[in-house]
Parts: C-alpha cells; sequence; structure tokens
C-alpha cells in the first residue's frame, strides 16, 4: 500500500521513500552525519570569520590610541560591542561586533564619523551631532555586505571618561539580498 501523503518537503519526500520501502534507515544516518560536517564546517568558518574581523578592529583601533579610543556596548538592533577612535578633534571611526535577534546574524560595521560640536550647546560636556558613511557585513545562514549611514547624538561628559550615544542607522544591503533596513540603538563608552 502507498503512503498517502503529498512530497512537499524533504521531510517528507524522504518520510514516503522511507515508508514504501525505496530507502533504508542508513540513508537518515547518512544525512544526519553529512548535516553534521556542513554545520561543523559553517561554524568553523564564522568563528574564523568573527576573530578576522574583531582583529581588524582592534588593529584600526589600536593605531590611533595616541588621540584616545572608547570601548562599550550598544544595545539596539543590533546589540553587541561598540568601539570608537579619534582621527581628529571632529573626525573619528567606530567600529562594532554585535548580533542582530531579529536577523539571527553576526554583524561588523565600521563607519567614519564627522561631528558638529556647535548644533546644541550644553552647560556641561559635550553633546555633538555626528553623521558619516560605512559599511557591515552579516554572517548567518549566507552572508551580507552593505552600506551604513549613522546619524546620532554623543553626551561627552566633562567629569569622567564615559561617553553615552544614541543613533539610528539608514542602510541598504547590496549584497546576499538588496534591500533598506534601518539599525538604530543607545551605548555607552568607557574612554582610554
Amino acid at each position: 500500500m502507498a503512503w498517502p501523503c503529498k512530497k512537499s518537503s524533504l521531510r517528507d519526500h524522504l518520510f514516503y521513500r522511507f515508508c514504501n520501502g525505496l530507502i533504508d534507515f542508513s540513508y537518515f544516518q547518512y544525512l544526519k552525519n553529512e548535516l553534521l560536517i556542513i554545520n561543523a564546517y559553517t561554524m568553523k568558518r564564522m568563528k574564523k570569520a568573527f576573530f578576522i574581523a574583531l582583529l581588524g578592529i582592534f588593529s584600526l583601533t589600536m593605531s590611533a590610541q595616541d588621540s584616545g579610543f572608547g570601548i562599550g556596548v550598544i544595545f539596539g538592533e543590533p546589540t553587541g560591542l561598540s568601539l570608537k577612535s579619534w582621527l581628529s578633534s571632529k573626525n573619528a571611526v567606530d567600529a562594532a561586533v554585535t548580533w542582530s535577534a531579529i536577523d539571527d546574524y553576526l554583524y561588523v560595521h565600521a563607519d567614519f564619523l564627522i561631528h558638529n560640536f556647535s548644533i546644541i550647546d550644553v552647560s556641561d560636556g559635550k553633546l555633538p551631532l555626528y553623521f558619516g558613511l560605512g559599511g557591515k557585513v552579516g554572517f548567518g545562514n549566507d552572508m551580507s555586505i552593505g552600506v551604513r549611514i549613522p546619524i546620532g547624538l554623543d553626551y561627552m561628559f566633562s567629569g569622567a571618561p564615559l561617553d553615552i550615544f544614541v543613533e539610528i542607522v539608514p542602510g541598504l544591503t547590496i549584497v546576499s539580498d538588496v534591500g533598506f533596513d534601518i539599525d538604530g540603538g543607545i551605548g555607552i563608552r568607557y574612554w582610554f
């Protein structure tokens, strides 16, 4: 008697073939082993890419240590480790290694930022508006590459080596899927 199910998915197809005696249990064991090998290979590639990106980010910040650099966290979409290094009195480079819970992706991004200290005047500390241009790379089921345009505010305390920032980042993904997205977050950094 034939199995009365539709072959709508790979699982249903394999179950159909198994029930009709077209394949035996050893085939399922073979598929399971192949999937484990593929998953292990993908994880090794993701770990290697993550550590290479992290090493690149740290080497970028180390080259500008004489101007100071900050390290902290950013919460939002995505959430993770945030780094920033000043290149001059108004220009900086920031970078992050983050995890997106929505996309289930590991993101690495870097931005060139221009700060304007004269738009918002505060009595204590500094509150520059910043904007810039950067790029991002995402690692998940596939790899994505995109362009970022960060816009934000960065409050710099006068008596403590801390800053708090909030940003919104329109972006365009150009590799894997083409599309617009918006990231955003709030964060804090400690300055060395």
